[in-house]
């Protein structure tokens, strides 16, 4: 068994929307490396019972839960039927998000509320829950984006959003460590998940993701990969960081 198995054997994770896209890959990601998965998802019962049955094929426990995270009753219940379910939690993957893609001067109120709901509060409140559970220590990771620190078309509601959980997994990070909690988050580039399906410019931001020094496109791998090693033993003493995950596209003007 290697050093990287070692640390996540007969861990539990929850990892949320990890029904589909970049949720899904880090939640095989950890199944694959001996982690009890739980994940939650909102509407498509097929897709969370296919992602189900492959993570159970992996030779681990798998939890699927059916909550809306912009609701803090259902983040509640989650935690509720975690601790019923497993005793404990020893990895949090705030994964979930949403937005709408306007412009801020046609963005309305209620998209706004939408977005900071799933986007940073949710995160949030996800993470003062995992808190109590999380009996020997344990992480949490947050998967943002480089819209939370530049300026992309579409991406006004989503972008500050994101900077609201960078700035959210500093305060954390500081907070928490006394429980034995590491907090840090992920920014990604571009990876091409259904999510860019919902942009008018999704055709320039397949493009633009192409425009790595890696020479191919993220996948969600690539980000699934970071976030376990930010949950490992080895990289305890890394807190309250954003680390960035694009194959260099940022470096680019």
């Amino acid at each position: 068994m290697s050093v990287a198995n070692r640390n996540f054997r007969g861990k539990v994770v929850l990892v949320t929307g990890g029904s589909r896209g970049i949720g899904k890959a880090i939640a095989l990601e950890f199944a694959r490396r001996g982690t009890d998965v739980v994940f939650n998802y909102i509407r498509s019962h097929e897709s969370a019972n296919t992602v189900k049955s492959e993570i159970e094929n992996l030779g681990v426990r798998c939890l699927k839960v059916q909550a809306h995270l912009g609701n803090s009753k259902n983040i509640k219940k989650l935690f509720n039927t975690i601790g019923s379910e497993f005793g404990s939690l020893d990895f949090l993957i705030n994964n979930a998000a949403s937005g709408v893609q306007r412009s801020a001067s046609d963005l309305e109120e209620k998209h706004w509320d939408w977005t900071m709901n799933i986007n940073a509060k949710a995160p949030w409140l996800c993470a003062i829950e995992a808190s109590r559970l999380m009996i020997n220590g344990g992480a949490i990771i947050n998967i943002s984006s480089l819209g939370s620190q530049r300026v992309l078309p579409y991406y006004f509601s989503v972008g500050t959003s994101k900077a609201a959980l960078e700035s959210l997994t500093r305060y954390l990070a500081v907070e928490l460590a006394s429980k034995g909690i590491s907090v840090n988050a992920v920014s990604g580039g571009y990876v091409n998940t259904g999510a860019l399906d919902h942009f008018p410019n999704r055709e320039d931001m397949l493009t633009e993701g192409q425009k790595t020094l890696g020479g191919r496109m993220l996948t969600g791998d690539d980000l699934a990969q970071v976030v376990c090693f930010l949950c490992s033993k080895e990289a305890e003493m890394i807190r309250g960081q954003i680390i960035i995950v694009d194959g260099g596209s940022s470096l680019h003007p």
